[in-house]
């Protein structure tokens, strides 16, 4: 398949697998299904084991779906329509024993993230994480408490065939992935 990392080190095939799909297949995700990526992602090492990720789940079929769908950018809104379900991930900003500021929060929230998308690529559920929203709106439309940071909103479902997007997003489907090397990552050459 064109989207599997073609890497330069060996790493696990669930990385090298996962990608950002956009072409989703009109099939649901079960409720049980959805809990097993929301406990992956609960298993993410957080600073003070503090945990700050919340989760707000929309269904297809909710009402909520449309909602967090209305706070898309307009880039992502035609693709989107077809996603089974949206994760829209959040960080909480302070810590809950004290509520001084948590530095790390988006850091471990980023964590909790990967541990969801592995989760999924690894039961071939497609997810394609997104900053392309709208904050104020998505805040008018879901109503989630002060304190809450959103941090992406994740369309995610089964895989489709690339060839009922239109374009530019069919295009983007089937161009190969790629990625800056691991030399270029370093800030020195401390290896």
């Amino acid at each position: 398949m064109i989207k599997i990392a073609n890497t330069q080190f060996p790493v696990n095939e669930l990385i090298k697998n996962r990608w950002s799909a956009r072409s989703f297949a009109n099939t649901e995700i079960s409720d049980d299904t959805i809990n097993t990526l929301l406990e992956a992602a609960s298993w993410a090492p957080s600073a003070n084991n503090e945990q700050p990720w919340k989760f707000h789940v929309a269904k297809k079929n909710d009402s909520s779906f449309d909602k967090v769908w209305e706070s898309l950018m307009q880039g992502n809104r035609p693709w989107c329509k077809n996603a089974a379900a949206f994760i829209t991930i959040f960080a909480r900003d302070t810590f809950s024993a004290n509520e001084k500021p948590n530095a790390w929060a988006s850091h471990d929230v980023g964590i909790a993230t990967g541990y969801l998308l592995l989760q999924a690529t690894s039961m071939q559920i497609y997810c394609h994480p997104m900053a392309g929203y709208d904050k104020q709106i998505l805040q008018d439309n879901l109503q989630y408490e002060q304190g809450l940071i959103p941090q992406c909103i994740i369309a995610l479902g089964y895989l489709d065939d690339a060839e009922k997007l239109e374009e530019p997003y069919k295009t983007r489907e089937l161009t190969p992935r790629a990625r800056k090397t691991v030399d270029e990552l370093l800030i020195s050459d401390s290896i």
